[in-house]
């Protein structure tokens, strides 16, 4: 069987600050490649180029990734301040009609970080700009030094017993890594909070009642994927949704 095709949602970026590019990061096509097992395919997000009736013909699965852009406050009701930080309007208007209409049709999605706020919002959740500034909460932002130690494990992340993380992990506390700044505020319709920081910031969601794979979670399991303990079981799972939807049409 030929390998499911996966969407690794893109963003823009300026190369030496003058060249306009599409890109995704090395480690979302490896865990992809190597650990989901499917066919990574990095997408231009950017409406005049793609149109989500055309991707969901050519993939069998998409991984919403992190990124530097926030999705913008619009998008939730809520004005920009200078706490929102920058944007990349293009990646909304593709990412969060194509979550939507990857959840009527039944087709895997896998949100990481900033593709974990777009599921939310997509669902009609909202966004704290800045999870460090509120009360009791720690700071979840990418720590300084190697990329190493940026994606050191930084804290436990506890998952609702039986739910399906915890099933997935065949364990309900996990140790992930931290490099975010924005977080969930209210959680959108169907979305359903399954894992949570020390703090109390929701870390694990999935869609309630979704006809396909839709876990999401907000840390980055990309890095090192197929070494790490956490990170194979759910790269394996979405992979496995992703072959069967692919089976199935």
């Amino acid at each position: 069987m030929q390998r499911p095709v996966i969407g690794v949602i893109g963003n823009s970026y300026l190369i030496n600050d003058q060249y306009p590019a599409h890109a995704a990061g090395t480690m979302n096509c490896e865990a992809v490649a190597r650990v989901s097992g499917g066919l990574p395919l990095i997408v231009p997000s950017d409406p005049d180029h793609i149109t989500v009736d055309d991707l969901m013909a050519t993939c069998d699965g998409f991984v919403f990734t992190g990124g530097r852009p926030n999705v913008h406050p619009e998008e939730y009701g809520e004005a920009e301040t200078p706490a929102h930080g920058t944007f990349d309007r293009c990646r909304d208007r593709i990412a969060l009609p194509l979550i939507r209409a990857c959840v009527d049709a039944g087709l895997p999605i896998l949100g990481i970080c900033r593709g974990f706020q777009e599921v939310n919002v997509a669902m009609g959740g909202t966004l704290h700009p800045e999870i460090r500034d509120l009360e009791g909460r720690d700071n979840h932002r990418m720590p300084d030094g190697s990329l190493e130690e940026k994606f050191a494990m930084r804290h436990e992340v506890t998952f609702t017993e039986g739910g399906p993380f915890a099933k997935l992990m065949g364990r309900a506390k996990v140790m992930t890594n931290s490099l975010h700044g924005q977080g969930i505020k209210t959680a959108g319709d169907r979305i359903v909070v399954d894992g949570w920081a020390p703090d109390g910031t929701p870390e694990a969601t999935y869609i309630k009642d979704a006809k396909g794979f839709t876990l999401s979670v907000q840390w980055h399991p990309e890095y090192q994927a197929d070494k790490d303990a956490v990170s194979r079981p759910l790269f394996a799972a979405f992979g496995d949704a992703a072959r069967a939807y692919r089976a199935e049409r």
